[in-house]
């Protein structure tokens, strides 16, 4: 089922969220949200986005070059933030029509559960760290205009509200 995405400055994006438990309602929030993701072409979705305040997130950083590979990662973690630091232009589904340069870790190490209860711990590098900090940030009520130099951050929302 393709779920409403919460746009900004809606309240509920700011934030932070609890920990998720494993149900099968989650498996079926998390279904819904890569379905979301995948309709509003997007590679990454968070469950603040979609309204619920769950540390929850979806990605698929390959499947608008043809390849399909859905994750789900609940309560992930950072563990380290690795490599030199990047800035780069980032959209979010939950400010359409703006993109911010924000600066982020080339590499992460990330620490998540999987559906199947399973802890995984991987090094995610290029785009695919860049989306990890990105929706990681959601979990926590920031958003890339939070990350934003004031300056920057007055343009952008003036593009939104526009």
């Amino acid at each position: 089922m393709i779920l409403p995405i919460l746009r900004w400055p809606d309240p509920l994006l700011s934030q932070p969220c609890a920990p998720a438990v494993l149900s099968d309602d989650l498996r079926a929030l998390a279904a819904d949200m890569l379905e979301t993701m995948y309709a509003a072409c997007g590679r990454g979705l968070a469950a603040p986005q979609v309204g619920r305040l769950l540390r929850l997130f979806v990605m698929d950083t390959t499947w608008k070059e043809g390849t399909r590979a859905p994750r789900v990662l609940v309560n992930p973690e950072m563990v380290e933030v690795l490599g030199p630091r990047v800035v780069g232009p980032e959209g979010c589904l939950s400010i359409p029509g703006a993109t911010a340069l924000v600066e982020r870790a080339q590499a992460v190490r990330l620490r998540w559960t999987d559906l199947s209860g399973d802890r995984q711990e991987e090094v995610l590098t290029g785009f695919a760290a860049i989306c990890v900090q990105h929706e990681h940030d959601h979990l926590d009520g920031i958003l890339t205009l939070d990350r934003l130099a004031p300056e920057a951050r007055a343009r952008a929302e003036a593009e939104v509200l526009a």
